[in-house]
């Protein structure tokens, strides 16, 4: 299994949207980065992800699921764009802030700290368990 992380600004699309759309999930798509991009094509069914709320916010707000592997972007007639469907899977009882992850030594070479304007990003397993306890989740 992998790990990832997705950016979204709340504004958007949120967390309370992401969790509304229950077990069928959502494409994530406008994503028009290549190295984005390419992460998504490596995800598999069941790779779990962070859910980040940028802008004001910046903070990791729940864990979602990838219930569909990389396919054409529907919102646009481009071949070269790919996105993937993700489900919500659990909340955190309290959100991990920016802050804190840049405040935790062991995260220090974390994607969303070394390439913060990356919406797609991968996650270590090292990152992934600290950054779960740090979160605390519950069912969504």
């Amino acid at each position: 299994m992998a790990y990832w992380l997705f950016k979204s600004e709340p504004s958007a699309w949120s967390w309370s949207q992401q969790r509304a759309k229950g077990e069928t999930g959502e494409e994530w798509d406008g994503v028009r980065n290549y190295q984005a991009r390419n992460f998504m094509r490596q995800m598999k069914l069941g790779d779990l992800g962070f859910f980040y709320h940028s802008q004001k916010e910046k903070a990791i707000v729940g864990i979602v699921e990838i219930c569909a592997e990389s396919h054409p972007d529907s919102t646009i007639d481009d071949p070269r764009w790919d996105c993937v469907d993700i489900k919500a899977r659990q909340s955190f009882t309290k959100p991990v802030t920016l802050e804190q992850i840049k405040a935790t030594v062991e995260l220090a070479n974390m994607s969303l700290v070394k390439s913060p304007r990356l919406s797609v990003q991968p996650v270590s397993p090292e990152e992934w368990e600290l950054i779960c306890k740090m979160g605390a989740t519950r069912p969504t």
